[in-house]
């Protein structure tokens, strides 16, 4: 007699939110790919890009249908010292991208000070990461964006990330921002804050999933 997720001789209905039963990890690992184990935050890849030579921009014009996207960013490094990545967001799908009119409130730390940065106008959301360009130098960090998709909300994102300065002191940016229009934002281009351009990079994008 055989038997499946604890129970003999057969199993109940299994959906999300009402799990049964002592499971093996063959069995999580089933259920997940049928769409029916409890697992609240999870993280869907949309795309991942491996930057391996200097490039400009790198953008995600596929955004799925989530109302959050995770960004992670890994060992980045960028052409020109002292300076940081920055997003800019597209309301037509990556045809344009949005150059003005972000707002942000960030907190920046050394091991000797802390600071406020903020500002009510600017060109990006900015400080995503940050690093000098000797060999060892590089940013990592990771980015929340909320509501892109709703075009009857704002488009807000929190961020965190640790890197150099040109002194190969380490620092930390962590904070928030906001395009505050109401309208699809459907891609989001990476690139620096100024200079020629991204060196190596692996980057990753996420889609949250939803239940109701």
């Amino acid at each position: 007699m055989s038997s499946e997720f604890g129970y003999i001789p057969e199993s109940p209905e299994q959906s999300f939110g009402n799990n049964k039963g002592i499971f093996t990890p063959t069995d999580i690992y089933d259920l997940t790919r049928a769409d029916k184990y409890t697992n609240y935050g999870q993280l869907e890849l949309i795309e991942t890009v491996n930057i391996t030579s200097s490039t400009a921009s790198v953008e995600f014009t596929t955004l799925g249908s989530y109302n959050v996207h995770f960004l992670t960013i890994n060992d980045c490094k960028l052409d020109v010292d002292a300076r940081y990545l920055v997003a800019q967001l597209s309301n037509d799908g990556g045809s344009s991208y949005i150059s003005s009119g972000y707002q942000y409130a960030y907190q920046l730390g050394y091991p000797s000070s802390f600071s406020e940065l903020n500002s009510t106008s600017i060109g990006n959301i900015p400080h995503l990461t940050s690093n000098g360009n000797n060999t060892n130098e590089v940013g990592n960090g990771y980015v929340y964006f909320y509501n892109l998709l709703d075009s009857t909300k704002y488009s807000f994102t929190t961020s965190h990330s640790i890197g150099t300065d040109n002194a190969t002191n380490a620092r930390f940016y962590f904070g928030s921002a906001v395009k505050p229009t109401a309208e699809t934002h459907n891609a989001i281009k990476l690139q620096m804050s100024s200079g020629t351009g991204i060196t190596k990079a692996n980057f990753s994008l996420y889609g949250i999933k939803e239940y109701s």
